[in-house]
């Protein structure tokens, strides 16, 4: 059995202050991840350009989002996995499970990493990039993709330790990734103007560091759920559970992404402006998302050890007090993001028509976030406890195939940008409802713990 230490321990002690605790680290980590971006924006947008910021925010992101994306959405399964045998208490599986899942992301990085370099310019043509930022989109691309074996392993690494309840250390490391980016931006970029490479080598830098201090952490002589080299290889009755929850995991990551690919493709037929202005505005709004989604990884992480513990009172009162935490950070980031807007904007480009237009995004976005926090608690639940396919299914048809449909019918007649933002307020909500149904019929509640043999 393992002898959990009381801060990592997410199956005793008040529940919401647990669930607080364990959240705060990831949110603020994902807050300055998202505050990186914001200054890998300022300097690609002062100091490369227009052209140069939309070929590294356009077609470009919405390539790794979905490649890396689903992959990345994978490792949830394994934190779950860990997670429950955690909570149970089973010392020697936990080892081996912890080396299974960093040997799989290991894997999965060189054969992405390998299509990546050879496939660019065929998916960036494949979502009509602008001929304008073609050649610097294709730079971007190749150079990450060199680097994605690294990030993978460190969001696994990061999810390993957020499953045994330590998520102070991924947020460290994350800071410390982050600020190395921001310099290495800054030296390749404004010092050796080096442009979009320059942007590219350093995030592929960062994440490396950020992986090996996570490495040193797993590998740490007194760590209980450490990663020993002995163990670090593929077992398949740990593959097996981590496939069956993962996979959904990144089909549904997967399906957001090629949504959005879709919706990219409208957002190219309204020209540069737009372009820039959809890519800016995920930058400046993208704090609300950053919490959200670590709202979410907290629940399912707290879910999943008192699932393995057999702790249903807790779970369920995890899911009130989760709700209630969402409701509150949502109203407030929402009042928060719309009243620094325009300061911000005006301090990220100088492109008076890209703040406007970026403005009137967010607009039609911010005030509706709240219909997204159902999704985001729900599913983190459904994941947490082992429901992986039936809510992907939910997802899959109110987020992805809707806004799909939408694309090809309200913004193929209307062609403005209201009518292309619309689709995600309209998703927003049907997916809310369905999730929300589903969870109270209850059907969830016959998923197995994964810990059974």
């Amino acid at each position: 059995m393992i002898r959990q230490h009381a801060a990592n321990d997410l199956t005793e002690g008040t529940v919401w202050k647990k669930l607080l605790v364990f959240f705060l680290p990831i949110a603020a980590g994902t807050i300055i991840q998202q505050l990186y971006n914001t200054v890998d924006g300022l300097i690609v947008g002062r100091f490369v350009g227009t052209e140069a910021l939309a070929a590294v925010g356009g077609s470009s992101a919405q390539i790794i989002n979905v490649l890396v994306g689903f992959f990345v959405a994978v490792t949830s399964g394994a934190s779950v996995v860990i997670g429950q045998i955690y909570g149970a208490g089973r010392r020697e599986d936990l080892k081996r499970a912890v080396g299974n899942a960093v040997a799989v992301m290991a894997m999965f990085g060189a054969a992405l990493t390998a299509f990546g370099l050879a496939a660019s310019p065929w998916m960036l043509g494949l979502l009509s990039t602008p001929p304008e930022t073609m050649q610097g989109a294709i730079l971007y691309l190749r150079i990450y993709f060199a680097g994605v074996p690294f990030m993978m392993i460190l969001n696994m690494e990061s999810g390993i330790l957020r499953a045994v309840g330590d998520s102070f250390h991924p947020f460290l490391y994350m800071v410390v990734g982050c600020l190395t980016n921001i310099v290495m931006d800054m030296l390749f970029v404004i010092v050796f103007g080096w442009g979009i490479a320059g942007v590219a080598i350093a995030t592929v830098l960062s994440q490396t560091v950020n992986m090996a201090l996570l490495t040193l952490r797993l590998t740490g002589p007194k760590t209980e759920y450490g990663l020993e080299w002995s163990c670090f290889r593929i077992r398949w009755v740990y593959l097996r559970n981590m496939l069956r929850l993962g996979i959904p995991a990144g089909l549904q990551s997967s399906m957001y992404s090629l949504s959005n690919m879709i919706i990219q493709v409208a957002v190219n037929s309204l020209g540069t402006v737009v372009v820039a202005s959809w890519a800016m505005s995920s930058k400046t709004d993208g704090i609300f998302w950053a919490v959200s989604n670590a709202l979410g990884a907290a629940i399912t992480g707290f879910i999943a050890q008192n699932q393995g513990a057999g702790k249903t009172d807790r779970m369920k009162q995890c899911v009130r007090q989760g709700l209630i935490i969402a409701f509150l950070f949502t109203g407030l980031l929402s009042v928060g993001i719309m009243v620094t807007a325009i300061p911000l904007l005006h301090v990220l480009t100088g492109d008076e028509a890209v703040v406007e237009t970026t403005y009137t995004i967010m607009s039609y976005f911010v005030p509706y976030y709240f219909t997204w926090v159902l999704v985001e608690v729900l599913s983190a639940v459904l994941r947490g406890v082992g429901d992986a396919v039936r809510p992907v299914i939910i997802i899959g048809i109110g987020i992805c195939l809707f806004r799909v449909i939408w694309i090809l019918t309200i913004f193929a007649h209307f062609g403005t940008l209201l009518s292309l933002c619309l689709s995600y307020v309209a998703s927003w909500t049907l997916t809310s409802t369905a999730l929300s149904v589903y969870y109270i019929r209850g059907r969830w509640r016959t998923s197995r713990r994964i810990v059974d043999r």
